[in-house]
């Protein structure tokens, strides 16, 4: 089968450092760590498993991450080199396990891609498993599949930026007839927003600070809003078609980044105050109730610190590998409560209800209380891989949002 392959040896690994610096289009050359390659496609790991052949496989900003090698080595041992690139996937069944019940060949479905302790038959599953917190899983290690924190990242299962994939029977959903091929390669984003709005849910009487206008953080607005919250939202964006899509979603205001004195616009909007140190930037007192850092940039956390309100909460879902020049002194001179955010798991109601992310998302959608239909601004067959991720990589001239290969 076609796949676009990463594989992160030693020697491939400085090369690609070494072309990326001097051009960028370079970090995705037929030199770097990542090639278009034909290899066998994956076998069933056990008779739990399926066999998926590709519709749709998305482009996620970490694999732009990935590709681009911003990534912290420190995650190295979570994956198995070499692996088929692609968590953001709809397919079609195609084969099937012998203990696989609920699913026939030839349905539609989503696969949460995560490879955790139910899907690696851990006798004894682990603490965080145990409790629906399955993203943060310690057995991501463990056979019969290799080391991977999810499919995309895992040499034994294959992704979806290749013809074919296999994904457990626990983590499989099938797609309502309603919903298009568009909408629901958008699961996985979804999910990656809902995640941190579940778990630092805004309360009516809230101002929430949204940073970045990127997919991920209009599905934060989006998801916020299909969850019921009245809370005030400001979104920081770079240009206007994001913003556009973030007052659909259902922001309050735009701030737009370039040319805008953005602190003085926060100072109005969360009635807060702005000192002038002897160095540096502007430092506020009062703020924001809640701030999602959908960049997580050395930049972006810096402000996103500054932004928040005295024992208010900063998100980081954007992935932050090694910030620098981040000045850490709201955390403790506010107080601020710092978290982060890592895939999806099982979600908790405000009503003390659980649901797994993904049901929620494919509810979002059958529902339409989230509408995403425009969202998936490029299609790209896998041999323009690399075209694809230039436009990825270039969403201002692009206007861009999600960019998804067709197979």
């Amino acid at each position: 089968m076609k796949a676009v392959v990463f594989d992160a040896s030693i020697p491939k690994y400085l090369t690609t450092m070494v072309l990326g610096a001097i051009h960028k289009d370079l970090y995705h050359s037929p030199l770097s760590c990542i090639a278009l390659k034909e290899i066998d496609a994956p076998a069933l790991p056990s008779e739990d498993w399926v066999k998926i052949k590709t519709l749709y496989g998305g482009i996620c900003g970490s694999d732009l991450n990935m590709i681009l090698l911003h990534d912290s080595p420190s995650t190295s041992p979570f994956v198995s080199f070499p692996f088929v690139i692609g968590h953001e996937n709809l397919g079609i069944i195609v084969e099937k396990g012998k203990n696989v019940k609920g699913f026939d060949i030839g349905d539609r479905v989503v696969a949460d891609p995560l490879l955790s302790c139910d899907t690696r038959q851990v006798s004894q599953p682990c603490t965080n498993c145990e409790k629906g917190n399955y993203s943060l899983c310690e057995n991501i290690t463990k056979p019969p599949v290799a080391p991977g924190i999810s499919i995309g990242f895992c040499r034994d299962t294959g992704g979806s930026w290749g013809e074919y994939y296999v994904a457990h029977q626990s983590h499989l959903y099938k797609v309502p007839d309603h919903v298009t091929n568009e909408e629901a390669v958008m699961i996985d984003p979804i999910c990656s927003a809902l995640h941190p709005v579940m778990n630092n849910f805004p309360g009516d009487n809230e101002k929430v600070l949204v940073v970045g206008s990127g997919v991920i953080g209009l599905l934060v607005i989006g998801c916020i809003r299909a969850l019921g919250s009245k809370c005030d939202i400001t979104v920081m964006a770079k240009y206007p078609f994001q913003g556009k899509i973030a007052q659909k979603m259902g922001a309050d205001r735009i701030i737009y980044t370039r040319n805008t004195d953005y602190y003085d616009e926060f100072k109005k909007i969360t009635n807060g105050e702005l000192y002038q140190p002897i160095l540096g930037k502007r430092f506020m007192l009062g703020g924001f109730d809640k701030v999602f850092d959908c960049v997580g940039s050395s930049s972006s956390i810096d402000e996103s610190l500054k932004f928040t309100r005295a024992r208010g909460t900063m998100i980081l879902v954007g992935l932050a590998s090694y910030p620098k020049k981040v000045d850490w002194t709201p955390v403790w001179f506010k107080e601020l409560k710092v978290t982060g955010s890592m895939y999806y798991s099982t979600e908790l109601y405000q009503d003390g209800k659980t649901e797994k992310a993904y049901k929620i998302a494919l509810n979002f959608l059958r529902d339409r209380k989230l509408d995403v239909r425009n969202m998936v601004t490029h299609i790209f067959r896998i041999d323009d891989y690399r075209q694809g991720i230039r436009t990825a990589i270039d969403k201002k001239n692009n206007e861009c949002l999600k960019v998804a290969f067709k197979f």
